[in-house]
């Protein structure tokens, strides 16, 4: 029986093994086929704290990594594929059974979920090959790069909306590209983008490749009208895709409440389930940022300590 077991090796995980291994509980952590999350495909990071001269996503996961096995965690290569919390809140017995993909099932007093979510893609070969190349999904995370640049971001909704306001006020010129002929965002945030002059939507449209991977760089993109078939080749450095992330939740069956969109409910970190919390991607809709992940991740280790206490 395990005191606790941290599901995710991303900023929220490992932060939160930090916290409970300092706490004396010798935490589990199920790094998942993705060790370190979504920051491993980040090449440089300027807004973590600490890091004057930025540091690259793979190098804060390591030193993070390397930080929480010395406080005492440990570290299994495994996913967690199910998840079983009726005993959970059931007197003498109260904890949880994780099934992995390959180790065998493990029981824990407490759990913290932060399994993160992924950026949902163009699907397109170029895309694979540029991500984190002049390809991103966070405009918050990478805009900097692109300062006087043009730049391109995929979407209609309100996180579209945002990213195109936000790179307006660092770069030359934003294309908006979506697939519709009117924003699915908020009227407020259509009324902004229409009205920024530096912001050029591009209606009834897809991209349908990105060049150029031979150059291990974004140099334009071909965009193919969705109503007339026409193509045309857009010159930039960034494409920003704003189509949503998918939360890596389908493994847990219904084991604690979910909204619509597949994020875990939480109480600040508290789930539907006793002993059970959740930190990071995984919980925020909008705010996907290491920082506020890693922050996340200190109070679910908090509130799991006073819980088994």
């Amino acid at each position: 029986m395990e005191n606790l077991i941290v599901a995710g090796s991303g900023p929220a995980g490992l932060t939160a093994a930090i916290y409970a291994a300092r706490a004396g509980l010798s935490p589990l952590v199920v790094e998942g086929f993705q060790p370190g999350g979504q920051l491993m495909q980040t090449e440089t990071i300027e807004n973590y704290p600490g890091f004057p001269d930025g540091v690259t996503g793979p190098d804060l996961m390591a030193r993070m990594r390397e930080q929480a096995e010395k406080c005492g965690a440990r570290f299994v290569a495994d996913e967690c594929v199910a998840a079983d919390v009726s005993s959970a809140g059931v007197p003498r017995e109260r904890h949880c059974t994780i099934t992995l993909t390959f180790g065998d099932p493990l029981q824990t007093r407490a759990l913290v979920i932060a399994t993160g979510a992924t950026a949902r893609k163009l699907g397109l070969a170029a895309e694979e090959k540029l991500w984190g190349r002049g390809i991103s999904g966070c405009a918050v995370c990478d805009g900097a790069f692109f300062k006087n640049r043009t730049v391109a971001v995929v979407g209609g909704g309100d996180t579209a909306a945002g990213d195109a306001l936000y790179l307006a006020r660092m770069c030359e010129r934003v294309f908006l590209v979506h697939r519709r002929d009117t924003l699915r965002a908020s009227k407020v945030m259509i009324g902004r983008v229409l009205s920024n002059p530096k912001i050029t939507p591009v209606w009834d449209s897809v991209i349908d490749d990105i060049l150029d991977p031979a150059q291990r760089a974004v140099t334009s993109a071909l965009v193919r009208n969705v109503k007339t078939g026409e193509l045309t080749e857009l010159a930039l450095t960034g494409i920003f895709v704003a189509i949503g992330h998918s939360p890596a939740t389908a493994w847990l069956g219904g084991a604690v409440g979910l909204d619509d969109e597949g994020y875990i409910v939480a109480n600040m970190t508290h789930t539907t389930a006793p002993g059970v919390y959740a930190a990071g991607d995984v919980v925020s809709r909008v705010q996907k940022q290491a920082v506020i992940a890693a922050a996340a991740g200190a109070a679910a280790a908090l509130a799991a300590e006073e819980y088994l206490k």
